[in-house]
């Protein structure tokens, strides 16, 4: 079966966003993508984009059956129908996603925690992104003048 580990990240919210992906059939790496897409925006709407891609490139693999694993629990209850998409910009996404997802015979949507190994992988190749592009994170200081 294919699975498709997904994240998009923004540093901002909104600000420049990236996506990674893998798509894998079992531990077996298949392909994997990132890019730095080409205005800011917002960590829920790079999630979908995100995932839009790696629906695409898992549907040159397979028609059959995929699993597609992200760290985003809303997009997944979403997705689910568990909770709903009151954003406009985040309804034409989540649209989208039901279009493409005509292309497979059974999709499955799975959340998973940010520490699963496929999903730090697929963060990893976002960060990179975003890195290459707009050079490294600034991490905070851990202690703070507050604190002093």
């Amino acid at each position: 079966m294919i699975y498709t580990n997904s994240d998009g990240g923004a540093r901002g919210n909104p600000g420049p966003a990236a996506i990674g992906l893998i798509v894998r059939d079992g531990e077996k790496v298949l392909e994997e993508f990132s890019e730095v897409l080409k205005k800011p925006t917002t960590n829920n709407f790079v999630e979908y984009m995100a995932l839009i891609k790696a629906l695409e490139v898992a549907s040159k693999y397979t028609q059959g059956e995929i699993t597609c694993i992200l760290d985003s629990e809303l997009v997944v209850k979403q997705l689910l129908g568990k909770y709903s998409v009151k954003n406009p910009a985040l309804m034409k996404l989540f649209l989208e996603v039901q279009k493409i997802q005509n292309r497979f015979d059974k999709i499955t949507y799975k959340h998973v925690r940010r520490d699963d190994p496929h999903q730090k992988h697929a963060d990893y190749l976002l960060n990179q992104k975003l890195d290459e592009t707009f050079g490294k994170k600034k991490e905070k200081h851990p202690l703070s003048c507050n604190n002093l």
